[in-house]
This record gives structure tokens, C-alpha cells and sequence, in this order.
């Protein structure tokens, strides 16, 4: 194998081994409703993330992690790398994953802080769910 072909191997399939499938990691079965102030924003492959500061009726304030989909599916979806900004106020809806990690969860719906509702690009759409 060449140099060049092993740099196109790396490049093309060592990614595909990190990306993992909806029902591998989460259950269509617990769903969630947080509202809450964006953290952050992490617009990388295979998945964006964006986390939410989310304050229960003690006040304690718990930042959850959430995962959207691809960067092709958001970018179709009309997302764009600013479409959530540190310190907007927004509603997710989404799945908790199997194992029971806590504050984590996968975006099937967000509410923007313009009032639009946006698909998450979650793989869990591509399941027919």
C-alpha cells in the first residue's frame, strides 16, 4: 500500500469506526424536555454538540450535554455554525441515552430563540420513529 493510499484510508474510513447509531446509544423510549440558557456550541463531525444550562425548581443548575446530527443533515436543515449562540434561551427535545448517563441526551427538536422550531437532524428520524 502506498503512503498516498494509506493517508485515503485514514481519511476516508477511520472516521465511519467513531460514528455510532442512534439505538446503539439511545432509547426511543425516554424522552426529555429541558428549556434552558446555551453554554456552548461544538460544530465538529460526526455529530454537533451544544450544551444547555438547565435550572430545576431547587435552582441547582445542571449542564446538560446534547448531540444533533450530522453536519450535512443540519447544513439541509437550514442550521448554519451560529444558528445557537452562548447565552440563548432554547427548549430541546430529545431521547436520554440506555445506559442512564445523566444530563446527556440526543436533540430531536429545538426551539431557537426567534420562536423557530428546528429538526435536530437526529439519527433517530432516520428510523422512522
Amino acid at each position: 500500500m502506498t503512503k498516498r493510499s494509506l493517508c485515503i484510508f485514514f481519511a476516508t474510513f477511520v472516521p465511519m469506526l467513531a460514528h455510532h447509531s442512534f439505538e446503539a446509544e439511545y432509547d426511543f423510549n425516554k424522552t426529555v424536555t429541558v428549556q434552558g440558557t446555551v453554554t456552548k456550541m461544538e460544530w465538529m463531525n460526526p455529530h454537533a454538540h451544544f450544551y444547555v444550562a438547565v435550572e430545576d425548581g431547587n435552582g441547582k443548575v445542571t449542564n446538560w450535554n446534547f448531540e444533533l446530527g450530522a453536519i450535512p443533515v443540519l447544513l439541509k436543515q437550514g442550521w448554519k455554525k451560529d444558528s445557537l449562540k452562548t447565552g440563548d434561551q432554547v427548549t430541546v427535545e430529545g431521547f436520554l441515552p440506555k445506559d442512564g448517563t445523566k444530563a446527556m441526551g440526543n436533540a430531536r427538536r429545538v426551539v431557537l430563540p426567534n420562536g423557530r422550531r428546528v429538526f435536530a437532524g437526529s439519527s433517530a428520524d432516520a428510523g422512522g420513529q
